[in-house]
């Protein structure tokens, strides 16, 4: 077969194991899965409720222009419904981009480390992908400014930051922008948006009008707790959403995920007892680092990037040992650190114990 020559060096995504797996390895009847960012809380009530009491109609295609989940979201940013692009999660929103905007002869911008998708799709296209090094685990604006050229097609920038959790500061997120010539689409990826607790931050959506060379992502897939439904949206001009519709592949979302997030849109005390409980976790975790003198990144989303002693592999197996499933600094581009999901208070607890045996073994 003829494969893209692109495709040579690069590897298929490698999930972690499973709960089950862990179980079943190493002979456990707990296990914490806390390596995805998933929302402990699950979903609201009302989204169960439904689940529980609705039936479909299983022979019928689903809503190819989302009508009933872009009208209510519509009216939730205050936008004009033709500004609204659904993918199947917006991990399909990123290819979807870079398939319209990226080939051969054109480059994009992006942090490193930073969301691994935005880099990989870039490549599957055959673009440069240049790679601007995080300063303190937050965006280097001004090297993305350098790294620019008249080649640039798409910037990207994730805020909260996945893996290091910083948000970029609204007036230098502001000001950046403004210096981004018009024929450069800035996607900011706000996946974690929903945990954002920062005083005074500013709803990004604000700007689009000022913006026509902007796009929002955001996903149902986090605080909403609805990752197994795979659903997330960008919101933009309208000019660009229809060139990015003629990539998409119509029916792309399933009838059962429109409509369970159609109606979690309207449990708006559950996503903000999400971020409060959310908050808590993030603080506690940060009198911990503290206390043990360990390196703990700012983070305003529903993950911490913390220090481990010793190699991040290493820690990792031992907490996988003991139940707990976390992601690998040394797989994210941060070794020396673990990536943890906020768990609830209770598997906080338990995680914080298993990580207090490796402060032991290593004569913390």
């Amino acid at each position: 077969m003829n494969w893209k020559t692109a495709l040579e060096d690069m590897k298929p995504y490698i999930p972690g194991k499973s709960i089950d797996e862990v179980k079943r390895l190493y002979g456990l009847e707990d296990v914490v899965k806390l390596a995805s960012n998933e929302n402990p809380y699950g979903c609201a009530p009302s989204v169960k409720e439904f689940l529980s009491s609705t039936a479909f109609q299983q022979e019928l295609y689903p809503d190819g222009y989302a009508n009933g989940l872009r009208k209510k979201l519509a009216e939730k940013h205050g936008v004009d419904e033709s500004t609204l692009l659904f993918g199947n999660g917006s991990d399909e929103i990123v290819s979807i981009i870079t398939r319209a905007l990226l080939d051969e002869g054109v480059n994009t911008v992006m942090a490193t480390p930073t969301f691994p998708q935005y880099g990989h799709n870039a490549k599957i296209e055959g673009a440069e992908v240049r790679e601007v090094p995080l300063k303190d685990g937050q965006h280097d604006l001004e090297g993305f400014l350098r790294a620019m050229d008249d080649k640039t097609a798409v910037i990207w920038l994730c805020s909260p930051n996945n893996p290091t959790g910083e948000l970029i500061p609204s007036d230098k997120l502001l000001a950046f922008i403004e210096q981004v010539p018009m024929n450069v689409l800035v996607v900011l990826d706000e996946a974690y948006f929903e945990f954002i607790t920062t005083p005074n931050h500013i709803d990004s959506i604000t700007w689009l009008d000022k913006f026509p060379n902007m796009m929002i992502l955001r996903t149902f897939s986090k605080a909403y707790g609805l990752a197994a439904f795979r659903i997330g949206y960008g919101i933009g001009n309208p000019t660009i959403i229809t060139e990015l519709n003629k990539i998409r592949n119509p029916f792309n979302n399933n009838v059962l995920a429109l409509s369970v997030a159609e109606k979690a849109l309207d449990d708006e005390a559950f996503i903000e007892q999400c971020r409060r409980l959310n908050h808590d976790q993030r603080e506690r975790f940060k009198r911990y680092a503290h206390e043990n003198k360990l390196h703990l990144f700012h983070s305003e989303a529903n993950f911490m990037l913390i220090e481990v002693p010793g190699d991040a592999d290493e820690a990792a197996e031992k907490l996988l040992q003991r139940g707990y499933i976390v992601r690998s600094g040394n797989a994210l581009g941060t070794p020396g650190y673990v990536r943890v999901t906020m768990g609830t208070e209770l598997q906080n607890t338990g995680f914080l114990t298993a990580f207090d045996h490796l402060l032991t073994d290593k004569g913390r």
